[in-house]
């Protein structure tokens, strides 16, 4: 593939590669980062050969989407330059053919066209002809050995590690400009297709390959960058996560457009690019496709979110990870639709059909908390007591057929949405958020299992309808979800839990089916919070800013909406209101 195609295709800007060159918001970063101390993240190609030079032999891993003939185009230019002898070796030239892979991945990806397929149960190991991988000699005649791709470790070379890694929203910016493919193609397929072999297959494989290796890597290489790399010692960034795990942190978010998507963000969040055309969705904390980023210097380096559940998953869930292991089960984030359109009308999963249907652990158990509204916002919610199935799923089928609006409210019952509101959403429950809202999404991990049955008869961003599954809802609709028990039991009634002088703690009482809880905190001054070795998701949800201090004396400040995470080793924290109104926080756990 040539590397002069356009390296990704989005109007956001890609994170700088130092955090002297990013102008600090008095509100909302875009670009969290956590201090690993100086002069422990280093840049450039060059300086990563002087590390190679010393080792000389090296084996250089990574993730899918990195641009590997640029990176060997610049270590081997400057080798070469240097006046080396080299022997390189591409460990995808050890790959099984297409036809092979094709054929090996087919099964997990569903039919040509759908949205889902189920994760994999394959290996990396599986990709490769193995027996003439592991046969691979060093030479004796050049000054430097090294094997390079994704897989390069399976080797089996006693040699140093480096590990290239890339954010997930890079991925996705790069299949967009069709400058990447799939783990082991040379051709891209259709996005929905190339998105699809990601999740199920390409991810899984690769981040059970990561977890194998994550305690033996010696170098960290972020190849986000066009024409640089930043890199650390594996050492640093294992101690940088040990300590981030026992504090405070927040996850690098990012943001992505949408046929929905509003204006809010935009409006709210001044290091977004402007020139997008709405902001949809924000990732805050959805784990799967976060990083976390570490400064030294000013240069700045992601890693993935998973390297902190990898190496600290007890550190960070305390009780819970004996449950949960290295997932990390609850999900923040941002539907915005101010100045936007409705969300489609849909429901999510049961835990056996997602178990079964797609692979997963945990499904889509989902609550809208009403960050913020316009007078006339609206959330759609349970189904009318004179629901007839037939006739609903009639209605649908003739309106994805014939293009045709029909009045969904005859159906599915609105509920006018005020700020602090939430919305209980467990699967199966018929659902969907109305302009003019800022919802904060808090839910179990599992993010894109949505069976969209109505869509307001529109495209998408590229002019193309969006997807409806009618069928996979109709197999998991609850109907017993309407009437008077929608307000009774999927409207959570706030009740004061215990108040101490200023402070109050409100429980916000989730469903049953929900494996968390939530809380919300209010305080004029401050208020101390022990974790009980249970892991917290925060967020300031009314209030300027607040300062957050926890028991080994890290402190850091969130302004209003940023989510962060306190996790269950921290014993306890100090949240001090930094604003002149009162402070109100969203603690979400698990029970």
């Amino acid at each position: 593939m040539s590397i002069e195609e356009p390296m990704r295709k989005t109007e956001q800007e890609i994170m700088p590669a130092r955090a002297s060159q990013i102008t600090k918001p008095l509100g909302y970063d875009i670009y969290p980062y956590y201090s690993l101390g100086d002069n422990k993240i280093f840049n450039g190609y060059s300086s990563l050969c002087d590390f190679i030079i010393e080792q000389k032999t090296v084996v250089i891993d990574g993730y899918v989407g990195v641009y590997w003939n640029k990176l060997i185009t610049a270590l081997k230019e400057d080798l070469i330059d240097r006046g080396y002898a080299l022997n390189l070796i591409e460990s995808k030239n050890y790959l099984k053919s297409q036809a092979q892979l094709n054929e090996m991945i087919a099964p997990f990806l569903g039919t040509e066209g759908s949205v889902w397929g189920t994760k994999t149960t394959l290996t990396l190991a599986d990709y490769f002809n193995m027996q003439a991988l592991t046969e691979i000699e060093k030479s004796t005649s050049a000054d430097i050995n090294i094997i390079i791709g994704c897989g390069a470790s399976l080797s089996d070379w006693k040699a140093a590690l480096i590990y290239v890694d890339l954010p997930k929203n890079e991925i996705q910016h790069r299949m967009s400009a069709g400058s990447i493919c799939n783990l082991g193609l040379d051709l891209q397929k259709e996005q929905t297709e190339m998105y699809k072999c990601f999740y199920f297959v390409d991810w899984v494989v690769l981040n059970n390959h990561k977890k194998a290796l994550i305690n033996d890597i010696d170098i960290f290489v972020d190849a986000q960058w066009e024409d640089s790399i930043n890199w650390t010692y594996g050492k640093d960034i294992r101690k940088g996560l040990e300590k981030m795990s026992s504090s405070v942190f927040r996850a690098r978010p990012w943001f992505a457009p949408g046929a929905w998507g509003g204006q809010w963000m935009k409006e709210h969040m001044p290091q977004l690019d402007r020139n997008e055309v709405n902001y949809a969705w924000s990732f805050e904390l959805i784990a799967p496709e976060n990083g976390i980023v570490f400064e030294s210097s000013s240069f700045l380096l992601e890693v993935s979110f998973d390297a902190l559940m990898f190496t600290q998953n007890k550190n960070v869930l305390g009780v819970h990870a004996a449950k949960f292991g290295d997932e990390f089960p609850i999900r923040f984030d941002f539907l915005d639709t101010f100045d936007g359109g409705n969300l489609s009308i849909q429901c999510h999963p049961s835990l056996k059909y997602i178990q079964r249907e797609f692979g997963e652990n945990i499904t889509q158990d989902e609550t809208y908390y009403i960050l913020d509204c316009k007078d006339d916002a609206k959330v759609y919610l349970g189904f009318q007591d004179n629901i007839n199935p037939t006739e609903f799923r009639d209605s649908l089928e003739k309106s994805n057929l014939y293009n045709e609006e029909i009045d969904i409210e005859k159906y599915v019952q609105v509920h006018q949405a005020k700020k602090h509101d939430l919305f209980l959403i467990p699967n199966g429950t018929v659902h969907s958020a109305g302009a003019e809202n800022l919802v904060l999404e808090i839910s179990a991990t599992p993010y894109i299992f949505t069976f969209k049955m109505y869509d307001w008869v529109r495209l998408d961003l590229n002019g193309k309808p969006r997807p409806i599954n009618i069928d996979h809802a109709f197999k998991n609709l609850d109907f017993n979800r309407k009437g008077a028990t929608v307000k009774q039991e999927l409207i959570s009634k706030p009740s004061i839990l215990f108040e101490d002088n200023d402070f109050i703690c409100y429980h916000l009482p989730t469903h049953k089916e929900h494996f968390y809880n939530v809380h919300r905190l209010e305080f004029e001054a401050e208020v101390e919070v022990e974790t009980n070795n249970v892991c917290h998701v925060l967020m300031l949800v009314e209030g300027t800013a607040i300062t957050v201090e926890s028991a080994d004396g890290t402190i850091m400040t969130f302004p209003f909406a940023e989510t962060f995470v306190i996790p269950a080793a921290a014993g306890s924290y100090k949240m001090i209101n930094k604003g002149s109104e009162r402070a109100k926080v969203i603690k979400a756990f698990l029970k």
